[in-house]
């Protein structure tokens, strides 16, 4: 069989596991053409996920009394969001993916470029990033831990990002107020402008019902947003607004699911 990437690689073995019931690292290794080490990382991500369980050499199906509902599925509109953004970065860039699930969603897309050098301020994002076979060269802002945010705030944090620049910065945003900017519920805002301040172009990630929304707090003037991404939901309102910004606007197609 032919190498696959990490997400397709992962999707074929809990196909297999739930075809089979048990699988082997050893037989997984010789199916997928790569090593043991990259399949007991696949294992440790799928279990972390709460999809398998471990054993020794191998892995058995999450038993059925354990299987949950609380896990909630990444949209499409976010997957579709996440895909056009990965697309948007080079090979050996150098890249500031900010805490949120828009933005996480980018990770299991990531495995295919080389050389990236990935600064965060986020332990989800970091620990997703870990888990890619081109694991990237890794960057942490350190700093105050924010648990609203689940990140990392701070004058610290914001002393470390002044040491670097980037090519990019991938952000997502509560609301999108179109006379304002980007706008949060959170009102830990100092961090969000430095990280925008050290990129060279701002790509902020959001779904279509976001725009329009609006919340207090603004965290990114138009005038620092280079690039919108967001889905085909869009108004034609919204679209000419956010266009006469001078923003870039990617609005990205989404293929029907049904069950969404």
């Amino acid at each position: 069989m032919s190498k696959r990437n990490t997400p397709q690689r992962r999707h074929a073995i809990l196909a297999l596991l739930n075809e089979r019931g048990e699988v082997s690292v050893d037989e997984l290794s010789r199916r997928f053409e790569t090593s043991e080490v990259t399949i007991r990382k696949d294992l440790a991500a799928l279990e972390k996920n709460g999809l398998l369980l471990r054993r020794y050499g191998g892995a058995v199906p999450l038993p059925q009394e354990l299987i949950g509902d609380s896990v909630q599925p990444v949209s499409p509109y976010k997957q579709a969001i996440a895909r056009a953004a990965v697309g948007c970065i080079r090979e050996h860039a150098r890249i500031i993916i900010d805490s949120g699930t828009t933005t996480a969603a980018m990770i299991p897309q990531l495995g295919h470029k080389h050389g990236l050098v990935v600064m965060t301020n986020s332990l989800n994002v970091v620990n997703a990033l870990r888990e890619l076979e081109h694991e990237p060269v890794l960057l942490m802002t350190g700093g105050t831990w924010d648990p609203h945010s689940e990140s990392f705030q701070g004058q610290v944090a914001e002393q470390v990002l002044r040491s670097y620049d980037f090519d990019q910065l991938f952000i997502g945003a509560d609301g999108i107020d179109l006379e304002r900017g980007t706008t949060t519920f959170n009102e830990l805002l100092g961090l969000s402008r430095v990280m925008a301040d050290v990129a060279r172009e701002v790509i902020v990630l959001a779904e279509a019902d976001k725009i329009g929304r609006r919340i207090p707090n603004l965290e990114l003037p138009w005038s620092s947003v280079h690039t919108l991404i967001t889905d085909e939901r869009l108004s034609d309102e919204a679209r000419t607004s956010i266009l006469a910004r001078g923003v870039k606007l990617i609005c990205v197609a989404v293929e029907p699911h049904p069950e969404t």
